[in-house]
């Protein structure tokens, strides 16, 4: 019995997924897409409209995984400096097997000058995630765990930014001790 379309389609994006977010959109050709998903050229073609069709597959996929997450763990009862702590380091020890860097941010910095589409999904994840951010940080201000005086938002915007370097700066080739410092020193805001 065949495996379902639903069932071929999830296990080629999340592959796909993997493989953009390795290489990029421009670095990765359909061959690498065909050795990534184990499908052929016209089975790729014949799913998803073209290249582009599955790097916005992939990347939604991505997003919802990774923003769910922050969502998820932001909302719980969870210390608000513990939240912050693990999204930080999170990004100091990323899951084993994942590629480094993030999708999110090779996307802004390739596709999204130049495709209005990938800049608004980027535009609206990256609201999902400082308004999880700040929902938590402000919470941790009414229990006394953070400083009143601190400004939730800008708080936010500086943590999500602060993932993304760690993010840039693992892509590049820092190593552990780099990261971790990164990581501590962002703490210190708080």
């Amino acid at each position: 019995m065949a495996r379902p379309r639903t069932f071929e389609e999830d296990r080629a994006v999340e592959a796909a997924m993997r493989a953009f977010w390795d290489a990029g959109y421009e670095g990765t050709s359909t061959q690498d897409l065909c050795e990534a998903t184990g499908l052929g050229r016209s089975s790729i073609y014949n799913t998803f409209a073209n290249k582009r069709d599955l790097y916005e597959r992939a990347l939604r996929r991505y997003q919802e995984e990774r923003t769910s997450a922050l969502i998820e763990l932001m909302a719980s009862d969870r210390p608000a400096m513990e939240k912050i702590r693990t999204v930080l380091w999170q990004a100091v020890d990323p899951e084993a097997g994942d590629p480094a860097g993030c999708l999110v941010v090779n996307a802004l910095v390739e596709l999204a000058p130049h495709d209005p589409e990938i800049a608004v999904l980027l535009r609206r994840d990256g609201e999902r995630r400082v308004e999880a951010m700040r929902g938590a940080i402000e919470r941790g201000q009414a229990l006394g765990e953070i400083g009143a005086e601190k400004d939730a938002p800008a708080l936010a915007h500086f943590v999500v930014a602060t993932v993304s370097g760690l993010r840039v700066a693992a892509r590049g080739g820092a190593g552990r001790a780099v990261l971790e410092s990164i990581a501590t020193t962002a703490l210190t805001a708080f």
